[in-house]
């Protein structure tokens, strides 16, 4: 039996925020917001990048919907203020939502735990540029390490220019800790997952199709060519053994409530291999969105999703 919606009590969904990827903050939160209130929900905008956190907790929110994406508010830190002052959150807590944020964290978990992920190297200002790119394989993807949506990132081929320091420099611009990581050119997935431990569910596959293979920070949110395949084109087989490693990688960075997980096939003599690039613990809500498609396939409308979302909402150190 679902949740009545007065149960929830005063709900407030946090959007906005100060992070680089504010603007696309407000369009997930308005969405979120405006779901909720279809629902019944008593629901409240609360930007914390325009209004003071004592106002937070002056709000009487009984729980609250993070929709904010990025530094200080996918990164531990609003969850960490929401633990303190008691109001039950969506989405993964302090720990995991700080070692999701930091790609190389992650990726060093998931090499630990046997999970495939591309290689990778940390970048240094004054760091063997020529070596690093012919030791990943010739061409890199330099990252900032705990940034979203592609912000300051850039695919380099060659170095014979500079071309690696200009992107080292690029990246550092959002970051003061830069990778450079494998740049593996195939077909790009997305695997949105819903729950905690081992009642976490992996939704169906979606395949992205971005013009010239580039999936960039505007063919994620506002270009109309990028193509979305919902179920992924992929045999049942292969579908289920990729989902099963996007769950397994989800837990074990211990995230819960949602999340979605990149991945890319690389081509191999035996067939493609999956290689996982990271989590997103507050993935985007918008119209482009891939966990609202998702779920969509999963028979799951907007409204439905935001609503489970809501009701699984808790505190990582709970009474």
């Amino acid at each position: 039996m679902s949740q009545p919606t007065a149960s929830f009590g005063r709900v407030g969904v946090l959007f906005g925020g100060r992070s680089s990827e504010r603007q696309i903050s407000l369009m997930s939160g308005r969405a979120v917001l405006e779901a909720l209130r279809g629902r019944g929900i008593d629901a409240h905008a609360f930007d914390p990048g325009l209004q003071p956190i004592s106002q937070l907790e002056r709000s009487g929110f009984a729980r609250v919907f993070i929709a904010l994406h990025g530094r200080f508010g996918e990164d531990g830190t609003i969850q960490g203020v929401l633990e303190t002052l008691r109001i039950p959150y969506t989405g993964s807590g302090v720990q995991a939502s700080a070692l999701a944020i930091d790609k190389l964290a992650a990726k060093r978990l998931w090499a630990w735990a046997g999970i495939p992920t591309p290689a990778w190297h940390e970048l240094e200002a004054d760091c063997d540029f020529d070596g690093i790119l012919a030791r990943l394989g010739g061409a890199v993807v330099v990252k900032p390490r705990s940034e979203g949506s592609t912000i300051g990132i850039t695919k380099v081929s060659s170095n014979a220019q500079g071309e690696l320091a200009r992107a080292f420099a690029e990246a550092a611009r959002y970051d003061t800790r830069v990778f450079a990581e494998e740049l593996v050119a195939g077909r790009e997935l997305t695997c949105a997952i819903l729950g905690e431990g081992r009642d976490a569910q992996a939704l169906p596959l979606v395949e992205i199709r971005a013009p010239q293979a580039n999936y960039d920070y505007h063919s994620k949110y506002f270009s109309d060519q990028t193509q979305y395949l919902c179920p992924a084109p992929l045999d049942p087989g292969p579908a289920q053994q990729i989902q099963r490693l996007c769950v397994k990688a989800y837990t074990e960075l211990g995230a819960r409530g949602w999340g979605r997980i990149d991945v890319m096939l690389k081509p191999q003599p035996d067939g493609e291999h999956p290689m996982l690039l990271e989590l997103n613990t507050s993935p985007g809500m918008t119209g482009h969105s891939l966990v609202p498609m998702a779920a969509r396939q999963a028979g799951m409308d907007f409204g439905d999703l935001v609503f489970r979302i809501l009701s699984e909402a808790t505190l990582e150190v709970r009474p």
